[in-house]
């Protein structure tokens, strides 16, 4: 989606779903609620970015969702990606 860079954990890695033989950082879901944490790209709409994952969400769960935001950030440039790597 664009805008989001990735899913986000939590401070110590306590937001996570578990499945059977993995775990999905980011995301909580339980029959009440779902939870969704976000890594955002530095200049894209933080609210319009967190609705449009917010209703895409609710849709597919069914229950109501909350989004939160934990970080912004600078996708690295090509080059800068591969000197990284």
């Amino acid at each position: 989606m664009p805008g989001v860079v990735g899913l986000h954990g939590g401070v110590f890695g306590e937001v996570a779903t578990y499945l059977p033989g993995r775990r999905v950082s980011g995301v909580r879901i339980t029959p009440e609620r779902a939870e969704v944490h976000l890594t955002l790209e530095w200049g894209e709409p933080v609210r319009g970015t967190a609705e449009t994952v917010r209703d895409l969400v609710a849709e597919l769960t069914g229950v109501p969702v909350f989004v939160t935001v934990e970080d912004v950030v600078k996708r690295p440039t090509t080059a800068a990606a591969k000197e990284i790597l």
